[in-house]
């Protein structure tokens, strides 16, 4: 028994590229010896995968790194971390680093510190590029255009495949190239003229004649190019984004690796548990502002009748976004902002049902106190929110962005003014009737909530991981300027609440159970309860009193 178990072990780990040496195959037998047959090809698997997330330097794999193996997996088999909602703030979220010749993402642990630094060296200044670009090209690979052909497969396929080429390809060439594809950064590497460029090299486009499909193509922003090769430029014909990835392909791939962070050590998606609690909880419900102006009496006032509304059947959470004043106020903002947060305090303090049952989480703004506006934001001072927290237990001040795991779905809350900003810096600018649409179809393809370059939207290089969108989530929040919008691609919704005050006191309200959006309003107050009873059921959208 315990040879024929050895000689299976031993062929498991020759199939992935690994050596065991004898030690360590005579420490798996004596593990696995006890377990069932029918348990022992799972075991084998999970401690395949925990010696591959380990930084090996050479295939041999001994004792010790067996052992590493087998307790990992024993800590995630008692794994009780998993919790109904966490608020995961940009700093602790993992970054992952794709590796093209082992095809898979490892963890990199020397950004995902307890104290990790936010002033890099210039080397994570260029591996932000280099990430994304890794993370784009195995995804458009694997897209049905651009895997390779099947033997035997007929013309009429051969006409729908097509190949990605690299941009050494078209510089390693004199003569003139007929129709390729190209994946690469938009890039001015002389000043007012674009570059295509990706890891192998740079080339001039000439986009004169170009057809632009549906985005905002801003500099730095990652790009399919069809077109022709003469004379040291690519003459664009057509210029896209490279297609998404819904998140159930993706974890078809790379398991259950959890990208999105928190306390569990593998994705939510897996959780029996916390599927069946978000199925049993089907009246969850997430309330989320943006522009909550706290130094306007209008929207105190505002605030006061949307509490009252929500008394009787409190939400899970208010999710509240900055900016929390409505214009800076130089040495007295701190001031001004604290007393705001005083008088929220004061009014929640009535609404006893929502202090036991939601949660509020406050996302900063571009104008709110922080560090400059380098993303990410950290979260409002505690000089500012201690004596707001200690009043209000159910608060949460949080980084912008910030992430929101309940149950099963995994919803990204984003505070920026992004659309204008990325309008302000296109390439070509698209019609305005389907502004929203081109913003959604960009940050879910470029599986980047800021695609833009550093000089306009500065970011701390080692923490991008935190606004990437890969895999794809369930929610994305855009909180912005601009008119409210709700988009679906890829199977990810996408939101925009819309300023809260500019608005006419609109807000959105997000259901977990049927993974709807409902638009929402806070009205004034009628002096007789059948009176509202009635207006709400005559709203054409949702009305709180």
């Amino acid at each position: 028994m315990a040879s024929k178990l050895k000689s299976s072990v031993v062929s498991a780990f020759k199939m992935h590229g690994y050596c065991l040496r004898s030690d360590a195959s005579k420490y798996l037998v004596d593990i696995l010896l006890p377990v069932s047959e029918v348990s022992r090809e799972d075991w084998i698997d999970r401690i395949l995968e925990a010696v591959e997330k380990q930084s090996l330097t050479s295939s041999v794999v001994d004792k010790g790194i067996v052992q590493a193996a087998v307790h990992e997996c024993k800590t995630e088999g008692e794994d009780n971390s998993e919790e109904v909602m966490t608020i995961i703030d940009a700093f602790s979220v993992p970054k992952f680093t794709y590796l093209p010749d082992r095809k898979k993402f490892l963890p990199n642990l020397s950004c995902n510190k307890m104290a990790p630094n936010l002033h890099s060296t210039a080397k994570d200044k260029a591996d932000i590029f280099r990430d994304r670009y890794q993370i784009l090209h195995q995804r458009t690979c694997r897209h049905d255009l651009f895997t390779p052909l099947m033997l035997g497969a007929t013309a009429e396929e051969s006409a729908r495949k097509f190949q990605l080429k690299p941009i050494e390809y078209l510089l390693g060439c004199t003569a003139k190239i007929g129709e390729v594809i190209v994946l690469g950064m938009l890039t001015q590497v002389k000043e007012g003229k674009l570059y295509l460029e990706d890891p192998t090299g740079a080339v001039q486009l000439d986009l004169s004649t170009t057809s632009f499909h549906q985005g905002l193509f801003t500099e730095n922003s990652f790009v399919l190019a069809e077109g022709w090769y003469e004379d040291s430029i690519f003459h664009v014909n057509a210029l896209g984004f490279p297609p998404a990835e819904p998140a159930r392909t993706t974890r078809a791939y790379f398991g259950d690796v959890n990208f999105f962070g928190g306390p569990s050590k593998t994705s939510v998606k897996a959780s029996a548990r916390l599927k069946l609690m978000e199925e049993q909880n089907n009246g969850a419900m997430f309330v989320f502002l943006s522009d909550v102006w706290l130094d306007q009496a209008k929207v105190m006032e505002k605030l006061n009748v949307l509490f009252k509304g929500y008394s009787p059947i409190p939400p899970t959470a208010f999710i509240l976004c900055g900016n929390f004043c409505s214009e800076p106020y130089g040495p007295s903002y701190t001031k001004t902002l604290k007393k705001s947060f005083a008088q929220l305090a004061d009014m929640l303090l009535q609404f006893p049902e929502l202090l036991e049952s939601s949660k509020f989480v406050f996302v900063p703004g571009p104008l709110d106190p922080g560090p400059g506006k380098i993303l990410p934001r950290p979260r409002l001072p505690a000089a500012i929110t201690g004596e707001f927290e200690r009043r209000v237990p159910q608060a949460t001040f949080t980084s912008n962005p910030c992430r929101v795991q309940y149950c099963t779905q995994e919803i990204v809350v984003f505070r920026e003014n992004a659309v204008a900003k990325t309008c302000r810096n296109c390439v070509r600018l698209p019609s305005a009737a389907g502004v929203a649409q081109h913003f959604v179809r960009t940050i879910i393809a470029q599986g980047h909530l800021c695609p833009l370059p550093l000089h306009l939207s500065p970011v701390y290089w080692s923490h991008d991981a935190a606004l990437r969108l890969y895999p794809l989530p369930d929610v994305v929040v855009c909180a912005d300027a601009y008119d409210p919008y709700s988009e679906t691609l890829s199977d990810c919704l996408v939101f925009n609440p819309g300023s809260f005050p500019k608005s006419g006191f609109s807000f959105k309200v997000y259901m977990p159970a049927t993974k709807a959006v409902e638009v929402s309003r806070v009205r004034d107050m009628p002096t007789d309860t059948a009176d509202s009873i009635d207006a709400m059921q005559g709203a054409g959208d949702s009305a709180v009193w």
